[in-house]
């Protein structure tokens, strides 16, 4: 039999969203909020050569930087105040999440529910900064030893970005934290999503540009296309798929009556490391390019320079380490946001047990059991999600935002984004159906 939940999904219609007013202002103040950000990332650095950095990150755009200029919707080529984007803060809640897996006083923080879940937010918060200073001095540092990028270098224009930068970041960081309380949610994940997706029109056109000049034939392209389709669904049913543990919980008597024991599901998600891995591998793999290119490359050792070819896109070596760090990192991160211990211990608090499992350090080890054979499907996934398209890249020289990272982001948040929706969506419903009964309670009572 539905659920409840499940009968008011069912009747949404248009009519709904029509009367969900507080719905459309969400999505106004979200769209609002990354026009902002989008504009933002036009706004440059003050005391910067715009054209000759222009013609300098041309020849790094295939190391590290092009990442980041893909995370931060284009403002890393044009070095605006938004350069650094939300990266800071994504890899300060990473360190934070990691630290809580060894320090026992975080540990605990995470323990404590809301409270605590606030004073972990503001350590994230202050590692936000740390890191984002130490990011843009080194930018400033690095925009001051390139030939004729900066007008007038010194301490003024390295404190100047210092500020512009941290200053960019920390807004990003508020933006996409109102985004989350009053927009619609997922305010980071947004920020990043809008700055993928501003980007894609481009690199379509460049695809389509390579057709027309005969560079890529017509069955190429059309290949492209279904191959993007195919791998787009491939990401829609493995980030929807769960493997579902029945729970269930006793008979309890309170007071003179006694409640049957009920049911439900503990929901382990197929790829529960998300998007993370594929991050991780490709920052570290570009690494040594981005290095190179800021390298004098005639003074550099010969053995340095086969790595860093062995190195670049296509090649086989960058093929298998990028798919065994994929790998490595999806267990490791499902490692640390995930806990069985900790999971077992709060279904035996509540009563809960797995049929046929003891519950205790028994159904622990069933869930890390579990969990580990599904995290290898959740790998395999992305690593032929991220290696298909990065093959594609190497042969045709379709350009890298049609990558299996950049998808990855733009399909994940875009369906957390929709079941957002839904969900007020229900929640305006459900609350339609409350007043009507109300409503129809009062007219009997009179």
């Amino acid at each position: 039999m539905a659920s409840a939940a499940e009968q008011l999904a069912s009747n949404l219609n248009f009519s709904t969203f029509a009367k969900a007013e507080d719905l459309k202002k969400r999505l106004w103040f979200t769209l609002g909020a990354l026009l902002v950000y989008r504009l933002g990332t036009y706004i440059p650095l003050p005391g910067l050569n715009p054209d000759a950095f222009a013609q300098a990150f041309q020849g790094q755009s295939g190391g590290i930087l092009g990442l980041f200029n893909m995370f931060s919707g284009g403002a890393v080529e044009r070095m605006a105040i938004f350069a650094l984007g939300i990266m800071p803060y994504i890899s300060a809640s990473i360190i934070v999440q990691l630290m809580t897996s060894v320090v026992p006083a975080l540990e605990q923080l995470k323990k404590e529910g809301e409270q605590g879940r606030k004073v972990i937010n503001q350590y994230t918060r202050y590692g936000t900064v740390l890191l984002g200073a130490m990011q843009a001095y080194g930018i400033a540092v690095g925009l001051e030893s390139g030939s004729g990028l900066v007008n007038d270098p010194g301490w003024f224009f390295r404190i100047s970005t210092v500020i512009s930068l941290l200053g960019g970041t920390m807004f990003l960081m508020w933006l996409g934290e109102q985004i989350t309380s009053r927009g619609i949610g997922n305010g980071i994940s947004l920020i990043i999503f809008a700055g993928i997706v501003a980007a894609l029109p481009s690199a379509l056109a460049g695809t389509l540009e390579l057709g027309r000049t005969g560079a890529l034939s017509t069955p190429l392209i059309l290949a492209i296309i279904v191959m993007v389709v195919a791998v787009i669904a491939l990401i829609v049913f493995v980030e929807r798929a769960q493997r579902r543990l029945l729970i269930q919980y006793p008979k309890r008597q309170v007071g003179n009556r006694m409640f049957q024991g009920d049911t439900s599901h503990l929901p382990l998600k197929l790829n529960t490391s998300g998007v993370i891995p594929a991050i991780f591998a490709s920052s570290l793999l570009l690494l040594p390019a981005t290095l190179a290119g800021f390298s004098n490359t005639a003074t550099m050792p010969g053995w340095a320079t086969t790595i860093v070819g062995a190195l670049a896109h296509g090649q086989p070596l960058y093929i298998i380490l990028y798919g065994a760090m994929i790998a490595f990192f999806a267990f490791f991160y499902t490692a640390i946001v995930f806990n069985p211990k900790d999971t077992a211990d709060n279904l035996k608090k509540h009563g809960g047990f797995i049929p046929g499992i003891r519950p205790g350090e028994r159904t622990a080890e069933y869930i890390d059991y579990v969990l580990t054979r599904i995290t290898v499907i959740g790998a395999i996934y992305l690593v032929f999600v991220c290696i298909l398209p990065e093959i594609l890249i190497s042969q045709t020289g379709v350009p890298f935002y049609l990558g299996g990272t950049s998808l990855l982001i733009v399909v994940s948040v875009t369906l957390d984004t929709v079941a957002q929706i839904q969900g007020h969506l229900i929640a305006q419903q459900y609350e339609g159906l409350i007043k009507k009964s109300k409503l129809r309670g009062g007219k009997r009572g009179r």
